[in-house]
């Protein structure tokens, strides 16, 4: 029988860059239970994003942060610039990155590869409490 299940999840982040919130989530999995289906994971901003990357070289994340910044750079003369420079340039990174991931559950954690792990991308100059919205629908 299929069952789902809703957490909400808070992360805080220190200024841009990647924050790995993979074992949080596989700590939530393994509490609700889960066995196989399906996780959703959504983040509720729009200027903060999601991706699975690389978990070993940190240089990987470095120059995935260098390429957001070519693709959407703070010095633009953006018209949306109420909250600040580096606002819709975050507004740009989340458009171009994703909202939401969906990841195969198998055995009650979340099915990533040897290398792959599961972050915020946070696009903003100063912290911020990201939310995050997990659904699980499975065994």
């Amino acid at each position: 029988m299929l069952r789902q299940q809703v957490h909400r999840l808070t992360v805080a982040t220190r200024g841009p860059g990647f924050f790995d919130v993979t074992a949080k989530i596989q700590d939530w999995l393994r509490v609700a239970g889960a066995g196989e289906g399906l996780l959703t994971v959504f983040i509720q901003h729009t200027s903060a994003s999601l991706t699975i990357q690389e978990n070993t070289d940190p240089d990987v994340l470095a120059d995935l942060g260098d390429a957001l910044e070519r693709a959407a750079p703070r010095a633009h003369p953006y018209r949306h610039d109420i909250e600040g420079p580096d606002d819709m340039p975050g507004h740009v990174k989340s458009m171009l990155t994703s909202t939401s991931l969906a990841v195969p559950v198998v055995g009650g954690r979340a099915g990533l590869g040897t290398w792959q792990a599961i972050y915020v991308i946070e696009h903003r100059d100063g912290g911020h409490q990201r939310h995050l919205l997990l659904h699980y629908l499975g065994t």
